[in-house]
């Protein structure tokens, strides 16, 4: 008999719920965000499998409709990208919030953690939506003790290089500075739930 230590785990079974920024909108599948990010926990000796669960335009609310059947039982976590179709569509941040806590408080009731990705308002919008538009996240990451990652768009939002021709989503590029940049987040968070396991 093999004994426990010698063991291989099992891959850790990750949901990335989001919308076209996740779903690796206008790029070749391989150069998408969820493959990308995966190749890179891989290339860190980690062992993880994403399913990518992004949904181009879909607002925070669509994602807490669907997130029973996007998010299977069996996934050890999820990461949570929701909010940006909000804040381009005005959507009042009370809503935004109300549709993220929905989705987190599901996520706890089925003992599945889930990590927190956050978005900034466009500066058009005006700095008062933008403090309560951007406070829902921390503010929500806060309350639950969730890993949080501040803003998804980090070094990529405004910079024309990387960046897709309308300028809202980014090339393969973009992505790559995506993955190198949210890696040590999601490297926390796999750590959280293997340590959750033991």
């Amino acid at each position: 008999m093999t004994p426990r230590w010698a063991r291989a785990a099992p891959p850790l079974k990750i949901v990335a719920l989001g919308d076209s920024l996740t779903a690796g909108f206008g790029l070749p599948p391989q150069d998408g965000f969820v493959p990308r990010l995966q190749a890179a926990l891989r290339a860190a000796g980690r062992s993880v499998t994403i399913t990518n669960a992004g949904v181009s335009g879909d607002t925070a609310t669509g994602g807490a409709e669907r997130v029973d059947w996007s998010v299977p039982d069996g996934t050890d976590g999820v990461i949570v990208e929701l909010g940006a179709n909000d804040m381009l569509r005005g959507v009042d941040p009370k809503v935004t919030r109300a549709a993220l806590a929905r989705i987190l408080d599901r996520l706890a009731q089925r003992r599945i953690p889930a990590m927190l990705v956050g978005m900034r308002a466009l500066p058009n919008l005006g700095e008062d939506y933008a403090r309560r538009f951007e406070a829902v996240y921390a503010d929500l990451a806060r309350e639950r003790g969730l890993i949080f990652y501040p803003f998804f768009l980090e070094g990529v939002a405004g910079d024309r290089s990387l960046n897709q021709g309308d300028g809202v989503h980014p090339n393969a590029k973009g992505v790559a500075a995506m993955v190198r940049a949210i890696t040590p987040a999601v490297e926390r968070f796999l750590d959280q739930i293997s340590a959750n396991r033991a």
